[in-house]
């Protein structure tokens, strides 16, 4: 039977009978369906899930994040074996919580942070300091200090005046604190222009571009940026100990090219370091921003083709200037967090709306929205969905899945193929939710934020509470409990 694709979808959403391809392509390694027609995660239906829990609800797998973490590590390592050693950094900032750091450092990952909260958790894990590293582009004097005093790995210079700001502190406290300089090389990455990183005109990082009116004649193409500027600084300020350079072009990239670019440029700015002022920089972190499958027009790199195409790139740069391979570092927090999440919903009101022409879509209302996972309306991030609870046959339907919030822009799923039969109380399941969705939510509207459960060989476990009234009202000051 052919299916007829609905005016309204995008070129790339194919009309569906069934969800069987998006459920092994998008979902965690562990999902698949009962008997019944259930959805279940590492063997606990999603019913079970939904009754115990409640909904809206992040559920991950354990067992996901654990293989995507070691096998990031063992394909970088393997890559660049016999030159160097490679240092997976997990990015916090997708999602953090005392025992997803844990599973981290148990696969060999340390561990990434970008706040003073972050850092916290880190430590609330047990993380050993020397394997956090500390970014930010406005850090606080005490995150500086609590860095310094606790001797983090490494911490992420941001601009020159923070270089300024470390070694004073570092000096105050007598101690030495391990810097590396974020670079921004100038490559535009293809993703959304907010979380592109690499360009000139946004807040991240030390320009390789020299200022105006600074370049003279010299063969440094360099002389005069902020970023060396920075390194001269840096090198000279007492209380630092400049252990190497950063970057990080962006986010949900599939293309190699932008990756590749950057560590040729870095390697570049190395190596005209190591020939002027005859420092050898040992360390080099070429970030994360890998992307993963969102829905079915998405097709990430695996992680091994990913380290081949970046050993060969380092490799070639490294030979062309005549240096060695530093120690690498990677920050893949999205390739690991986000498909090895997804979020749970009850299905509520639904509406058949006309848009043109005679033409409808569906619209499925849930219990959550934009407060538990705002990457549609802040990125036109897509998304895709299922019915979880029951299988329910026959040719979909145009739907759009949208939230419960007091906005028209709070939608879940922008376009997705559902079954019509869909009814109140019928669970639907995004997929690849593990990354930035907790950790963008919020309380718009006064909604709780869910509870996160991670499940494991049929045991669940709770990683961070569903927040209650009472928790939400207890910043009010007018509240009486």
């Amino acid at each position: 039977m052919t299916l007829t694709p609905h005016p309204l979808a995008p070129d790339w959403l194919s009309p569906r009978e069934n969800t069987d391809d998006l459920e092994s392509a998008l979902f965690p390694i562990t999902t698949s369906r009962s008997p019944a027609g259930e959805l279940v995660i590492e063997g606990v239906p999603v019913s079970d899930l939904a009754a115990t829990y409640g909904t809206p609800l992040y559920v991950f797998s354990e067992t996901d994040f654990r293989t995507r973490a070691r096998r990031f590590r063992e394909a970088f390592n393997q890559a660049f074996t016999p030159d160097t050693a490679v240092d997976v950094f997990y990015a916090g900032k997708a999602f953090l919580s005392t025992r997803v750091a844990q599973w981290a450092t148990e696969e060999g990952l340390n561990i990434d942070t970008a706040s003073g909260g972050e850092l916290a958790i880190a430590l609330a894990a047990g993380v050993d300091p020397a394997r956090i590293g500390l970014h930010g582009n406005n850090k606080s004097d005490v995150e500086i200090a609590r860095a310094v005093e606790l001797g983090l790995g490494r911490i992420i210079a941001d601009s020159v005046e923070e270089i300024g700001r470390i070694s004073a502190i570092a000096s105050g406290m007598s101690r030495t604190a391990s810097v590396m300089l974020r670079l921004t090389p100038g490559v535009h990455a293809s993703t959304h222009e907010y979380i592109a990183t690499a360009h000139e005109d946004q807040k991240f990082g030390l320009s390789l571009t020299p200022v105006p009116g600074t370049h003279t004649e010299s063969p440094n193409p360099f002389l005069g940026s902020p970023a060396w500027t920075a390194v001269e600084q840096a090198l000279e300020a007492p209380g630092v100990d400049l252990i190497g350079l950063h970057c990080h072009i962006g986010s949900q990239i599939f293309e190699p090219t932008g990756f590749e670019l950057a560590a040729s440029k870095l390697i570049g700015f190395l190596a005209r370091v190591q020939a002027s002022h005859g420092v050898v920089l040992p360390e080099l972190d070429l970030g994360g921003g890998h992307g993963i499958a969102y829905t079915e027009a998405d097709h990430p790199r695996a992680p091994e083709e990913i380290a081949q195409a970046l050993a060969a790139a380092v490799r070639d740069a490294c030979s062309e200037h005549g240096i060695a391979i530093p120690r690498l570092s990677i920050e893949p927090g999205r390739s690991i967090a986000g498909p090895a999440g997804i979020t749970l919903y009850s299905a509520g009101t639904t509406k058949d709306v006309v848009v043109e022409d005679g033409i409808s879509r569906r619209y499925i209302a849930v219990d959550g929205g934009m407060g538990d996972n705002p990457r549609p309306v802040l990125y036109d991030a897509d998304y895709s969905a299922v019915v979880a609870s029951r299988r329910i046959t026959g040719e979909h339907v145009l739907s759009r899945i949208v939230g419960k919030h007091c906005e028209s822009g709070d939608i879940v799923v922008r376009n997705v193929y559902l079954p019509p039969a869909v009814i109140r109380g019928d669970i639907l399941a995004v997929p690849a939710t593990g990354a930035y969705c907790h950790s963008l939510s919020s309380n718009y509207n006064y909604l709780t934020r869910p509870a996160v459960v991670a499940v494991q060989d049929g045991e669940t476990q709770v990683l961070i509470r569903r927040e209650t009234e009472d928790m939400m009202l207890a910043r009010d000051t007018g509240y009486t409990p």
